[in-house]
């Protein structure tokens, strides 16, 4: 009996992927790079500090350190991984042969999705024995580490369906990359300038009133930018002073994960749609 999740692409893909060598040696010199970090930091600040311990405060620096390093690593890398998933079958003119088997478009799209982000997953839960060394030395709650990965996770898939929706909507994969990192950099970059110039804007308009209106378009550009929510998740007070100047009481983790789920859904959903249409142009 046929497994009804099955989905060949995927496993096609996945086994493409990781057949090489190249892979686990990323792998290899992320880990090497990461211990290196995390040791070299420990050992600097115990010998320039002149304590024979490491403090829980210091834990806590450490931990937001590599928390930033694999958002970094999300961010930078997954448009990399996801972008040519689809032009780049376009471009070896194996996506004709690909769309005339049994596989649904969904199938397809999901499938290289899951297996571009796959080794990017591998990454990060890779580091996780490096990454919970931090708990040796207190001052880090479980609930802390486990907020980081799903939050993590969530803004892989993000980037990634957007990586996927640009590869299957333009030709070119260099286009598609282009477009993909523009995308990123305009979430995690461009909106945190934005949110700062309208903060700045409205205190300016209001100064002097008695209370100040809810700013709604600068609590959305806090709630969609992944730097501005682990700050919120690594210091409570950050999270304070934002619905200080927003005057919005709404988490900013909840208007995160609503603006990216649905993002994800919408990239899915438009890549599944213009692939066999996309096809058909090239007839």
């Amino acid at each position: 009996m046929n497994m009804r999740f099955n989905n060949p692409v995927l496993a096609k893909e996945l086994k493409l992927r990781f057949r090489s060598f190249k892979g686990f040696n990323g792998i290899l010199f992320f880990l090497l790079a990461m211990c290196v970090f995390v040791f070299g930091y420990i050992f600097l600040t115990v010998n320039i500090g002149g304590s024979s311990y490491f403090r829980p405060s210091q834990s806590f620096v450490l931990f937001a350190f590599l928390s930033y390093i694999q958002l970094g690593l999300v961010l930078f890398t997954a448009p990399g991984l996801t972008a040519g998933a689809i032009s780049s079958e376009r471009e070896k003119q194996t996506l004709p042969i690909l769309l005339t088997t049994a596989q649904s478009s969904f199938q397809i799209i999901s499938g290289k999705m899951l297996s571009s982000v796959a080794f990017l997953l591998l990454l990060i839960v890779a580091g996780l024995p490096v990454y919970s060394l931090v708990f040796l030395f207190g001052g880090i709650s479980p609930m802390h580490f486990l907020k980081m990965l799903l939050f993590l996770f969530v803004t892989l898939l993000a980037i990634g369906s957007l990586g996927v929706m640009f590869s299957t909507l333009l030709r070119r994969t260099i286009v598609s990359m282009i477009v993909t990192y523009g995308s990123m950099l305009f979430l995690s970059v461009v909106t945190g300038f934005l949110f700062i110039i309208t903060m700045q804007m409205k205190m300016y308009t209001q100064m002097g009133t008695p209370s100040m209106s809810p700013s709604y378009l600068g609590q959305f550009l806090a709630s969609i930018n992944p730097a501005v929510l682990f700050a919120t998740f690594l210091s409570p007070d950050m999270n304070r002073t934002i619905h200080e100047m927003t005057n919005i009481d709404f988490p900013i983790w909840a208007g995160y994960l609503i603006f990216y789920g649905i993002l994800t859904m919408f990239s899915l959903f438009i890549a599944v749609k213009r692939l066999r249409v996309n096809m058909k142009k090239l007839k």
